[in-house]
């Protein structure tokens, strides 16, 4: 009896022994006790974590004679990972707090104190809540992450506002990597990295159209306006009701970061270029009012919403949306899947004619980091030439990806060059020289607004997206908007104007005087303006008016 058992557990081990005899990676397994590790944070895809960890192992074997294993988190999107990041520095900084016993009790007004960036620049702000901000400032209070990878320049420029990220030491280190030809702080209206290192651009991407063109030429056949996108204008015309897939944007950063671009750049069709820099209080109401409506028609026209950014594209491909807002890279990726299953791809990704930018999606090192040394040779690795050509480069050829093409922009000007046009996914792209010939994007405009963009899309076009489809459908059977212009009138009014955005984005911000259940009554509002406009719509649209 002892024998067989002996034996059984003999064949077990052999078996699950079998895939470490055959494994081609050289390098020690990572998880044995011996290994450094790095925790990260991150949004970002399954291949590019994995080309990530493989490549930043061989980098760390090399430099510092050690294995080094990368514990990956990822408790949602990039809207999960800030509301968790924050969630976590709360806690963390209370418990901070609460072990000095010379400290005031702990309330809202430290709570809310400790982690607000205008705090210190407020002389009429409580002596408390300047003391909580001074010593989160002053302290090490960590939340067990090393890093935030991925998620666009908003929320990584908010962390380091309040106080979450810290710098990363990579321009002390490596100031020849940050010069206007290798990589520029600041390009068409966006930062690439934060001048005090809080944050640095690790890739660099567009928004455009992602189509699928066998469902163009089957709708094309059955509609006789209907032809493939060429600016954010045409997702939005009556053509494409219920031909659309969109994410939602209080799911995905990305999303909402394509959304915002729609509306800038619709609100650079009404502000003429020699007026830009002055534009009177009337043209931004009308430049937002022009902005936000096509972005509610695009959700009109939708017969699909997801989760993700990423998922867009997937849906676009299977045939059960026809187009999509896309990042590049996504669009590209999907295109080139086609290419590989069927010869011949039948998805394209297409840059809005004038209206696109690029903008940068960063990583940046976290308060209390507990693994600093490591973290700071991952941000040397990722925004050296080692991670860079990872992103860039054909699976395979030396400096490449192992296991999966990435298909994205580094951030490294110097690897646009001619030395690498064969090495290179996509050698004729070049997103800097790309965002030069499209619109010059203006933070002061719409970046402000980026989190009230978000929520303001969901009041008037997801939460009532029933009642807005139903009004648009009937404007569309009416014969479209100049047919029905009572309808049209009463489906574009908004719950605010431009000049009222200051006032209601202060309504989504908790404090002392705007609780939860304020915000929540304040979102409602919106959704409710929008719904009773939407259902007067219709019913005028159907009277033919």
């Amino acid at each position: 009896m002892k024998k067989r058992i002996v034996l059984a557990l003999l064949l077990v081990g052999i078996v699950g022994g079998l895939p470490f005899l055959f494994r081609k990676d050289s390098l020690a397994s990572p998880t044995d006790g011996n290994a450094d590790v790095l925790v990260i944070i991150s949004p970002h895809s399954e291949p590019m974590k994995y080309e990530f960890e493989q490549g930043f192992r061989k980098y760390y074997r090399k430099r510092f004679g050690r294995d080094v294993r990368i514990d990956y988190r990822a408790p949602g999107g990039t809207s999960d990972i800030v509301r968790y990041i924050h969630d976590r520095f709360t806690a963390q900084f209370r418990l901070y707090w609460e072990e000095d016993k010379g400290n005031p009790p702990w309330d809202d007004v430290i709570g809310s104190a400790f982690n607000d960036p205008n705090v210190l620049k407020d002389p009429s702000a409580p002596e408390k809540a300047v003391l909580a901000r001074k010593k989160f400032l002053s302290s090490d209070v960590g939340i067990g992450i090393d890093l935030f990878a991925g998620g666009g320049t908003f929320e990584h420029a908010r962390n380091a506002s309040y106080g979450y990220a810290v710098d990363g030491g990579l321009q002390k280190r490596h100031p020849e990597y940050f010069k206007e030809d290798m990589i520029p702080c600041f390009f068409a209206g966006e930062y690439i990295y934060d001048p005090q290192g809080r944050y640095y651009g690790v890739t660099l991407s567009s928004f455009g159209i992602c189509c699928n063109f066998d469902r163009i030429k089957e709708l094309g056949a059955q509609r006789k306006d209907f032809k493939a996108p060429e600016r954010w204008a045409n997702l939005a015309d009556k053509c494409y009701f219920n031909t659309l897939v969109a994410a939602d944007p209080t799911k995905s950063g990305s999303a909402n970061k394509s959304y915002e671009i729609i509306v800038q750049q619709a609100m650079h069709e009404i502000i003429p270029p020699r007026e830009e820099k002055h534009p009177s209080p009337r043209q931004m109401d009308l430049a937002w009012a022009w902005g936000i409506n096509r972005v509610k028609r695009i959700m009109a026209n939708t017969r699909t919403i997801t989760d993700s950014a990423g998922s867009v594209t997937r849906e676009v491909a299977t045939g059960n949306a026809a187009a999509g807002t896309a990042i590049d890279f996504y669009g590209l990726t999907e295109k080139e899947w086609n290419r590989v299953q069927l010869g011949s791809p039948v998805v394209e990704y297409i840059p809005p004619q004038g209206g696109t930018c690029i903008g940068a999606d960063p990583v940046q090192l976290l308060r209390g980091a507990p693994h600093r040394k490591t973290a700071e040779a991952f941000l040397d690795f990722i925004i050296g030439p080692e991670g860079q050509k990872l992103l860039c480069f054909k699976k395979g050829v030396e400096g490449g990806p192992e296991k999966y093409t990435l298909r994205h922009s580094p951030v490294r000007k110097d690897l646009y060059g001619k030395k690498y046009y064969e090495l290179r996914t996509d050698p004729d792209y070049f997103p800097y020289e790309a965002a030069a010939l499209s619109f010059t994007y203006k933070s002061q405009w719409t970046g402000r607004y980026f989190s009230l963009i978000r929520i303001l899309i969901r009041c008037v076009a997801l939460d009532v997206r029933d009642e807005l489809r139903e009004a648009w459908g009937a404007i569309v059977a009416a014969g479209g908007p100049e047919k029905v212009p009572l309808a049209m009138k009463e489906f574009e009014k908004l719950p605010f104007a431009y000049h009222e955005a200051p006032a209601a984005a202060k309504k989504l911000r908790k404090s002392k005087n705007n609780t939860a259940l304020d915000i929540a009554g304040t979102t409602r509002e919106w959704s409710d303006f929008a719904r009773k406009q939407y259902k007067e719509a219709a019913r005028l649209a159907r009277e033919g008016k």
